[in-house]
């Protein structure tokens, strides 16, 4: 769960970081202005969306950072999370499917995605 004063603060530090009002802020990131007034003021909580817009927008935001301070501001390359290498599913379908119950129609396996409790995971794709 996303500490919300937290967050707030971490965000003001990216407001202050690149001296942008809370509106050209809005505007960088694609959101109602409105929508940045009620997160500073604590009015409501940050969605997903918002977040990824932030993150999306600005590249040195670290994502781990901004959700939960983990890291450091602006993000240096050390930081950045390495995105896995994805691994062919059909060895690992052979051994999954035998064990799942048989769906009607013809269906298949197309991903199988396996989070880890260190916030990795790794993706099997068909």
């Amino acid at each position: 769960m996303v500490n919300t004063g937290d967050f707030i603060k971490r965000l003001e530090e990216i407001l202050r970081y690149y001296d942008l009002s809370a509106s050209s802020f809005a505007d960088k990131i694609k959101v109602q202005r409105s929508s940045i007034s009620h997160l500073l003021s604590g009015r409501n909580k940050p969605s997903l969306e918002f977040v990824m817009k932030v993150v999306k927008a600005i590249p040195e935001v670290d994502l781990y950072w901004l959700l939960e301070g983990k890291g450091s501001f602006p993000a240096s390359k050390k930081t950045t999370t390495k995105v896995p290498e994805v691994k062919p599913l059909a060895p690992a379908l052979e051994n999954i499917e035998k064990n799942i119950p048989k769906a009607k129609g013809k269906k298949s396996i197309d991903k199988i995605v396996i989070f880890y409790s260190d916030g990795s995971f790794t993706c099997y794709e068909g």
